[in-house]
């Protein structure tokens, strides 16, 4: 092995063989912007309650579909629904029903 001076801690590392895909499948039958999104980053750089509290949806979706899902609930529990992220996104992707589906999957669990 390589030593390029770095490594990751296992706190860290996801293995993406063990992660459960149930929650992204289920997601995705009732919103297919979990994945269609691209992670551009658009949604959490308009967020409004992004600079007040840990709200990004990018990362919430990402989270998701690490098999992070607690972390994903924290990130969307302080969303407004405003709105501002649907009007940027380059895909088009209906952020608040895919935040609103995120949360009422994870609040049925």
């Amino acid at each position: 092995m390589i030593d390029f001076g770095f490594y990751l801690t296992p706190s860290s590392t996801i293995d993406l063989d063990k992660v459960d895909r149930k929650a992204v499948d289920d997601l995705a039958r009732a919103d297919s912007g979990i994945r269609t999104c691209i992670a551009c980053g658009s949604c959490t750089a308009s967020c409004t309650a992004g600079v007040f509290a840990d709200t990004s949806v990018r990362q919430a979706i990402l989270s998701v579909l690490n098999g992070r899902n607690e972390k994903a609930r924290e990130l969307l529990s302080s969303c407004m629904l405003c709105g501002k992220c649907m009007m940027v996104c380059p895909r088009g992707i209906n952020t608040r029903h895919l935040i609103l589906s995120i949360q009422k999957y994870f609040d049925g669990q």
